[in-house]
C-alpha cells in the first residue's frame, strides 16, 4: 500500500499539490533524505544503514514473541520500515541515496507517507502489547 500510494502521488499529485477538506490536508510530494520530521538532512546512507537494521531486528523478533497484539505491531513497524527503506535503496541517484517519498500535508505536522502511519500506528499496538503485559505463550 506504502509503495502503492507514493506511485499514485508522484503520477498524479501536480507540484502545487491537492487541498483537500477545504485546505486542511493537502496532498503534494516532498522528498525526505533526512530522519524522521526532517532531521539530519543529507545522510541518507546513515538512514538506509539504520533502516536495514531496524528490520532485521524486527525480523528477529517477530519470531519470538507470541502475543497478536505485539505481532500486529511488529508487522505494521516492519512494514512501514521496508516501505521508507525501499525508497532509500531504490529512488535516489544510487543505491543507499535515495529520498523518502512523502506527500500527506496535515499543514500543522511534518509532511508523511502511508509507511509513517504503519510505524506509528505499530509502536502504539507495540506499547499497548507492553503495558497491558500481553504476554507470549508459558506466560513468557
Amino acid at each position: 500500500m506504502d509503495q502503492g500510494s507514493k506511485a499514485l502521488a508522484l503520477e498524479f499529485l501536480p507540484p502545487e499539490g491537492t487541498r483537500l477538506l477545504g485546505g486542511l490536508v493537502v496532498l503534494r510530494v516532498t522528498r525526505n533524505m533526512g530522519g524522521a520530521f526532517g532531521l539530519l538532512q543529507g545522510f541518507p546512507l546513515l538512514f538506509a544503514t539504520l533502516g536495514a537494521v531496524v528490520v532485521v531486528f524486527l525480523l528477529r523478533m517477530a519470531g519470538r514473541v507470541r502475543g497478536g497484539l505485539a505481532l500486529a505491531g511488529i508487522a505494521l513497524v516492519l512494514g512501514g520500515a521496508l516501505g521508507n527503506l525501499a525508497d532509500r535503496l531504490f529512488r535516489g541517484p544510487g543505491l543507499f541515496n535515495g529520498a523518502v517519498v512523502d506527500f500527506v500535508d496535515l499543514r500543522f505536522w511534518p509532511v508523511f507517507n502511508l509507511a509513517d502511519v504503519a510505524i506509528l500506528a505499530g509502536v502504539a499496538l507495540l506499547s499497548w502489547a507492553a503495558a497491558w503485559g500481553e504476554r507470549g505463550e508459558g506466560g513468557e
